[in-house]
């Protein structure tokens, strides 16, 4: 400002939009901590799972750390990220949901750095750089102990399984438990042509292998090689003694798939998805992700 007193306003203006830099940027590291030991982690390398998790967990915190830092630094060139910033926001998410939530909210944020002025930067640039990183930390430390922690045998054929009240034979890794996803249509399909060893799909239904229910896997779910304990209460809120992991003998630890459809029906529409952590999930039965995967059972 050369010099010049600045005013109140501009002050402010600033302060407002450091602030909402803070909180989108508290906000983003604690989602981006959760959810990369949630749904990633599931390389066998070290490397590609830290990658993973810059790349698309951690890189909006990491953008708009860097917009608010040059919006400190220099405000003009810092605003004009932050609308452009916005502009492909609006682009790539070409939803009204998506411009309304994220991209204008961004806009305001460049204009508020556009006319707003600080007087002092350097505990701010601390702020913006010290929060997230905080958060990070703070946030990531618990899930992370718990991947870490994950129990794998290496055992991907088929196995019996003894749950709470209930004995399952679990489809071998391959057409009956896949490594990607699939709707609930074509994994109830799946399971019903399965080979009566797993191995392959036939041209007529076998039969023999089904989707479990929602109560089967409930009560199958384990911790450690301990069962979870779980108790399906038949209004989509199951409970546990223990919280369930992904871990054998019924995951894979290196699977980016996270849920597994039941043949329990919500409605003729959805059915119940779970997590690997044991929530139930009322989902539309056309849905397939990636992550969405299923294993058939039959009795022993």
């Amino acid at each position: 400002m050369n010099g010049k007193a600045i005013p109140t306003w501009r002050q402010a203006l600033a302060w407002a939009a450091v602030s909402i830099s803070c909180a989108l940027l508290v906000f983003w590291s604690f989602w981006g901590s959760i959810e990369t030991f949630y749904e990633g982690w599931y390389s066998r390398s070290f490397w590609m799972n830290l990658a993973l998790t810059i790349v698309q967990y951690l890189l909006p915190a990491l953008i708009l750390m860097v917009a608010a830092v040059a919006s400190v630094l220099w405000p003009r060139f810092g605003s004009l990220l932050h609308v452009a910033l916005a502009l492909a926001v609006a682009v790539k998410i070409n939803t009204p949901a998506g411009r309304v939530l994220i991209a204008l909210p961004l806009a305001g944020l460049g204009g508020l750095y556009w006319f707003g002025r600080l007087r002092s930067k350097k505990w701010v640039l601390y702020s913006l750089c010290g929060l997230p990183i905080a958060t990070m930390i703070v946030c990531g430390a618990v899930p992370a102990y718990r991947v870490f922690r994950r129990m794998d045998d290496g055992d991907r054929r088929a196995r019996v399984v003894e749950g709470r009240g209930v004995r399952l034979r679990w489809a071998p890794a391959g057409p009956g438990w896949p490594e990607h996803g699939a709707n609930w249509y074509k994994a109830r399909q799946t399971c019903a042509y399965l080979s009566p060893d797993g191995s392959s799909v036939g041209d007529k239904p076998e039969n023999i292998w089904r989707l479990p229910t929602a109560d089967e896997l409930t009560r199958s779910l384990s911790l450690h090689g301990i069962n979870a304990g779980g108790v399906w209460d038949g209004r989509g809120m199951p409970s546990y003694q223990a919280t369930p992991d992904k871990e054998s003998p019924l995951w894979d630890r290196y699977s980016p798939v996270i849920y597994w459809w039941t043949a329990t029906e919500v409605d003729p529409q959805s059915a119940y998805r779970f997590s690997y952590s044991g929530r139930a999930m009322p989902t539309i039965k056309s849905a397939r992700p990636d992550y969405y995967g299923f294993r058939c059972v039959t009795e022993p």
